[in-house]
């Protein structure tokens, strides 16, 4: 301040800190001088004479400043702001700070107005496939043959609709695997409600199959050639009316045939070793099971038979069976040794346990030397 306005008298610099608080500090920046000078304006009610004179002289100071502008700053500010107002010219976004634009989502409502694209057409189900069968090196054309004649139709590319594979028995699902169509867990493969019209091809290591609620109509000798491991079979819900002879036959593990809601007039041939044989709900008669088709079931513990179309109790059965059931047929009479041996008295069958044969119109009263040999009573009608 010395080297601007000369030596301050010292009375002057005793005062100014008693007077204006903010003096102390005051520097060559003209608004606090300003703001010093509003605030001894409005003590100087109560300061008198000399509250004047201070007045007087910041007033005087200012002036001073104001005049000296530019000469009273430092070198290096002054060459900054010299660079400053060089650039400016030719930058106009250098003095632009990015902190004072603050973009919220309301001021785009100006720029973009979603309103005019109402009308955008979606044109993904006008997409087609484009059939490539091979691929062409790139040829050059000359000016000459790139002129097309005006009115000349351009040839279009091969267009086919997509194709996705179907189920096995379609024609668009020839040759898939059957794990892409079915699924495949361990050496279990499950083919449910997919609308299969013939057995598919099986992994040579299945051991459970279920292929319910389908279309199959027909069980050939070549679906289960070869799978040695097949344990159980589930064909529920299909509308199989016939099973070749030898279809399961040659099936040496299998334990588990389920055949229940079809249209199945006969039985097959079937391997010594199921257990169990359910053929519910079919149009099963007695005239499509084979003569002592059961004897040779020496395993065999359960078996179904209910709501066929059957008219008399299968015969023999095998000593191995736990549960019988033959409900709702058209049964009317019965042999006496369809349970027992009725020379053998002292044979009895323990494990038969369960016979179902009500809903026939069999009385069971009519025969009873048919169940000395069973633990308990078939369920049925004795009047």
């Amino acid at each position: 301040m010395r080297s601007l306005i000369g030596p301050t008298p010292a009375c002057l610099l005793v005062l100014l800190p008693s007077v204006c608080p903010t003096a102390a500090t005051l520097s060559i920046r003209v608004p606090l001088s300003v703001r010093c000078r509003a605030s001894i304006w409005n003590q100087r009610a109560s300061k008198g004479p000399l509250m004047r004179l201070s007045t007087l002289f910041l007033s005087l100071l200012a002036l001073v400043l104001q005049e000296a502008g530019p000469a009273s700053l430092p070198e290096k500010e002054q060459r900054r702001r010299e660079e400053q107002s060089h650039y400016g010219e030719s930058d106009p976004y250098s003095e632009l700070h990015v902190g004072s634009y603050m973009v919220s989502p309301d001021d785009y409502s100006e720029v973009i107005d979603l309103s005019s694209y109402e009308e955008l057409a979606d044109y993904g189900d006008q997409l087609a496939e484009v059939k490539v069968t091979s691929l062409a090196p790139p040829t050059r054309i000359s000016p000459t043959q790139s002129k097309v004649t005006p009115g000349t139709p351009l040839s279009n590319p091969t267009m086919t609709k997509p194709t996705l594979p179907g189920p096995l028995g379609s024609p668009a699902s020839h040759g898939l695997p059957t794990c892409l169509v079915c699924v495949c867990l361990g050496s279990s493969v499950y083919c449910d409600d997919i609308d299969l019209e013939n057995i598919p091809p099986l992994p040579r290591m299945t051991t459970y199959l279920y292929a319910r609620f389908n279309r199959i109509s027909r069980i050939r000798t070549r679906d289960f050639k070869g799978l040695t491991k097949l344990k159980r079979i589930d064909l529920t819900s299909n509308f199989i009316s016939s099973i070749d002879n030898d279809a399961l036959r040659l099936l040496p593990a299998l334990q588990d045939l389920i055949l229940p809601e079809n249209q199945l007039v006969a039985l097959p041939l079937l391997p010594s070793g199921i257990e169990f044989l359910d053929v519910r709900l079919n149009r099963l008669r007695s005239s499509g099971i084979q003569r002592e088709a059961f004897r040779a079931l020496e395993k065999l513990q359960f078996l179904y038979l209910a709501d066929n179309q059957l008219d008399s109790i299968p015969w023999p059965l095998p000593l191995s069976l736990r549960s019988l059931h033959l409900q709702n047929n058209m049964i009317k009479t019965m042999q006496t040794d369809a349970f027992c041996d009725p020379v053998e008295h002292r044979h009895t069958r323990r494990p038969l346990e369960d016979i179902r044969l009500d809903g026939n119109p069999i009385n069971l009263s009519l025969f009873p030397s048919a169940y000395f040999c069973l633990p308990r009573l078939p369920i049925g009608r004795f009047t």
